[in-house]
This record gives C-alpha cells, structure tokens and sequence, in this order.
C-alpha cells in the first residue's frame, strides 16, 4: 500500500543523516538521482557550512565547519518516487517533518542559511572591553592572567598588561588566545 505524498511543488527539505556521513550522503544521493533519472525532481544538494577562525600551534586557521552535522538540504519536488530515492539513500535516516510526510523549510531560511554560508571572511565576536580582566589560553604566556589594554577589531588582535618579574608587561596576542574572566 503506497502512501500518497503531497506534492508541494519545488522547495527544500531536511534530511537526516549519521553525523559525519554528510558529504557520504551527498555524493551517493548525486549517483542515484542520476541512474534513477530523477535530475526533473531532485534539483540541489547543500550541506551547510561556514568558516570558523581557530589558532592551532599558535597561528591563525580559517576551518570550514558544519553548521548543522548530521543535516543535509535537498531542494526536490516530493513525490512518491523521489521520496523513495531520497529516503532509501545510504545513510539517510529520514526527513525532517511529521511522520512520513517532509516538512518544507521557508524560503527565508534557506536565503539565511545561504547568506551565513556565503560570508567569505568569517568574523570575529570581540566580547571584552578596554580594562576587562583575562586569562591567556595559548600561546607562550598560557595561563597567565592581564588587563585589556588595547583592542584591534580590525585585525583580531588585543594588547593585554600582564604583570612579570614585578613589573606590568604589555603583550601583544590574538583574539582567540584570550578569555575573558
């Protein structure tokens, strides 16, 4: 007995996958959709990510990071049979929605997500003040405590007083080797 799947007309879903099986998904959904013949119902794929800035060994990396893991959009027109080719896909475990039926996302926030996912530089979230207190978590002065004495929003970069051999030091550092007591 077949369920009887509303067609919605073409709009994005979510899929469920394992997590870390995104771009698996991705790549196994693109074959089947081409030897099922299904280009005229499934149309885009997107596994949304954003760059991230970390610093690793003491410099500075931009990452590319999965905003939801274990989701993956698919831009589709649902039907029965593309239900089926979609839901069957290795390492998808289901729609996003209420029982069998998937549950369409707004057009505004697939333009959001689109929007997060094309900022190309990403930025970053400068939570301290001139005079705020800090701890150093990396690099060579880790685990020392300092004043804010200076803020460069521009390039991700603070001065921090810290006090060595009974004298107060400024300390040039990355944003990101910083946090605020």
């Amino acid at each position: 007995m077949a369920k009887q799947i509303l067609n919605q007309g073409r709009r994005w879903y979510v899929l469920h996958t394992y997590s870390g099986y995104e771009d698996n998904v991705e790549k196994n959904l693109k074959q089947r959709i081409e030897s099922m013949d299904m280009e005229d119902k499934i149309y885009n794929i997107l596994i949304p990510t954003e760059k991230k800035i970390k610093i690793k060994n003491g410099k500075r990396k931009v990452v590319e990071e999965r905003i939801f893991p274990g989701y993956v959009m698919v831009e589709m027109v649902v039907t029965d049979e593309s239900w089926y080719v979609v839901r069957n896909t290795p390492n998808v475990t289901g729609f996003i929605g209420t029982g069998t039926i998937p549950t369409p996302i707004s057009e505004k926030e697939i333009k959001a997500l689109q929007k997060r996912m094309g900022v190309e530089e990403p930025k970053f979230k400068i939570d301290v003040t001139v005079g705020s207190p800090v701890t150093i978590i990396d690099g060579p002065f880790k685990n020392m405590e300092g004043k804010i004495t200076n803020i460069d929003e521009a390039k991700g970069k603070v001065k921090v007083s810290v006090s060595m051999f009974g004298r107060e030091t400024p300390v040039e550092l990355d944003f990101l080797q910083i946090k605020k007591i």
